[in-house]
């Protein structure tokens, strides 16, 4: 098993005892840990797919701001602040996240760490009022929020303070000056499917993206991948409601490409297909390539995407950590549940390991990275990150690693 030395971390990773705990944390220890997309079945369908394209559902009224509770009771002591009162799925994951943070605490041996878990009741005013509390309380660190219109606010009480975030919005435009997004984001998913369709021979690259906001961040991030691989775009196209129109005019173009980049969730994927083979287009003949996205059952259940290709983290992780989960708290976690628990974990190990510059911008930014149960990471100085993801082909079974995640990361 490798050792500290092997990511070039300065951080030593921390001691368990008993088999459940030395599998926790993957945390700074140079072996990582696995992960997976959304294996499990979730309830929860807002957040139970941490890539979803779609737009968030009309705001519904909150219930009444739960009080501040803590867990742990170690002297170093961390905000997390969760919308635990806002109406809907979004307080319900917010309850799978704080327990997953719990979880964490309970399986990292003698955690240094108090959190200081505050309600937003799912507001930026809540997130600001919740950011305050934990501050004065002493609070040398914020985790969380969840949503991306509380991060500003949270983000102008720690800077008061000089202190960082560590939000969990996959918003990229709010990420910097001390605010870094523990997440998936696009962009990871992107350099790695393109990064490896180019290792197979695969450079002529033809595009179709949704017309929203996660289709605008795909459409940055292949715009500099592609080319960056020594590739060419030979058709690019976004659609909204109309599949039909962008699909002729990318379907015209196939005969010059030898790969189809989709980026976006099942049911429309497999919509976008439908087009295509309606267009004329033979998706047999041709690699198709997607994101996160297309872990889902109706990507599997469909014909024309068997073969298709997609990043995504590995899914062992995912799967043992779902399996702890239920076995402390009966109930499946939500995907995003780990994102809290590699949060917590992360904060423990620093906190025993890495004295008083433990949560500053120099230990975040580590250019070697942390392991937890997603896999490796690493926060960039933008405050964005860049996860080691696996390369999965689309089977009627599900998904299949053809090329696994990265043991460290290139310079």
């Amino acid at each position: 098993m490798p050792g500290p030395r092997d990511l070039k971390s300065p951080v030593q990773g921390p001691r368990y005892s008993g088999a459940t705990r030395r599998s926790a944390l993957g945390l700074l220890l140079g072996t990582p840990l696995l992960s997976a997309c959304a294996g499990v079945q979730q309830s929860l369908s807002q957040f139970s797919n941490p890539f979803s394209s779609s737009s968030p559902p009309p705001a519904q009224p909150a219930g009444p701001p739960q009080q501040g509770t803590t867990a742990g009771t170690g002297g170093v002591k961390v905000g997390l602040i969760l919308p635990l009162s806002a109406a809907g799925n979004a307080g319900l994951a917010a309850q799978s996240m704080r327990n997953a943070a719990e979880m964490a605490l309970a399986e990292f041996q003698n955690p240094n760490i108090q959190l200081l878990i505050k309600d937003d009741n799912g507001s930026p005013q809540g997130a600001q009022a919740g950011a305050q509390q934990a501050v004065d309380e002493g609070a040398e660190i914020i985790l969380g929020p969840l949503f991306a219109q509380s991060v500003p606010a949270v983000a102008q009480v720690a800077r008061t303070r000089n202190i960082s975030v560590i939000a969990f919005s996959t918003d990229s435009s709010i990420a910097g000056r001390g605010v870094y997004l523990l997440s998936f984001l696009p962009e990871s998913d992107v350099n790695r499917i393109i990064e490896y369709s180019a290792s197979i021979g695969k450079r002529s690259v033809a595009v179709l993206v949704p017309d929203n906001a996660y289709g605008n961040v795909v459409e940055a991030a292949v715009k500099v991948a592609v080319p960056r691989r020594g590739g060419r775009i030979v058709a690019f196209e976004k659609y909204g409601a109309d599949r039909a129109t962008p699909a002729r005019t990318v379907a015209q173009a196939l005969g010059s490409a030898d790969a189809l980049f989709i980026a976006d969730d099942g049911d429309a994927v497999v919509s976008v297909a439908d087009a295509m083979t309606a267009a004329g287009a033979n998706l047999r003949n041709i690699q198709l390539l997607g994101t996160g996205l297309w872990d889902s059952p109706r990507v599997y259940a469909n014909s024309s995407l068997q073969g298709g290709l997609y990043a995504a983290p590995d899914p062992a992780g995912f799967r043992a950590f779902s399996g702890r989960y239920r076995t402390k708290y009966g109930a499946e976690p939500i995907r995003t549940a780990t994102l809290a628990y590699d949060a917590v974990a992360l904060v423990a190990a620093l906190a025993r390991t890495q004295g008083p510059t433990r949560f500053s911008s120099d230990v975040l930014t580590n250019a070697s990275g942390f392991a937890g149960i997603d896999g490796l990471f690493r926060f960039r100085a933008d405050g964005t990150n860049e996860r080691g993801l696996a390369v999965m082909k689309v089977t009627t079974g599900g998904g299949v690693a053809v090329a696994g995640s990265p043991k460290s990361f290139g310079a």
